[in-house]
């Protein structure tokens, strides 16, 4: 399936890998199909979770367990018979990014973490019942700290975060 995409361009992709968001998301309840895509290779923290039908709209996101390893939230019980979830490693978390233009403000929320079922492609976001996590949680130390582990950081000079690839 060709995809027109405002950060991408056109792009070509598998319609098995489109996940479905039957309630959308919080803010875009309009918005139920996304695919998720991988800027350079698969290794890096980063990803796209980029709207089917919404050219325009596309969530940064994180392996919220790449920046904080310990990172550890239970799935509420509706979501996980919502999303039909069998077995944990058909799940994949990830975490919406908010970039600012003052690059140490980049952050992820942990809070409401969206979770996919890798083996239905349903999916949701979640808000876990812990006051361990915030919505807000700063990541530019973390991503300097790691980044050669992970290929991906910020360089606080040009004021971007990359991705692996530079």
């Amino acid at each position: 399936m060709l995809l027109k995409t405002k950060h991408f361009g056109e792009i070509n992709i598998d319609e098995k890998k489109i996940i479905n968001f039957e309630d959308g998301i919080p803010g875009f309840e309009n918005e139920k199909r996304f695919i998720v895509l991988y800027e350079g290779d698969d290794k890096s923290p980063f990803r796209w979770m980029q709207s089917i039908d919404n050219p325009d709209l596309a969530f940064a996101m994180v392996d919220p367990i790449m920046i904080v390893p310990d990172y550890d939230g239970e799935i509420p019980k509706e979501a996980v018979e919502k999303l039909e979830i069998e077995k944990p490693e058909d799940i994949m978390v990830l975490s919406i990014v908010v970039v600012r233009e003052e690059v140490e403000k980049i952050s992820m929320n942990l809070k409401a973490p969206i979770i996919i079922n890798t083996k239905n492609n349903k999916g949701m976001q979640v808000i876990l019942d812990t006051d361990r996590y915030s919505v807000r949680h700063y990541i530019v130390d973390e991503l300097q700290r790691q980044e050669v582990k992970i290929g991906a950081g910020v360089d606080t000079e040009e004021k971007r975060v990359y991705s692996g690839r530079r």
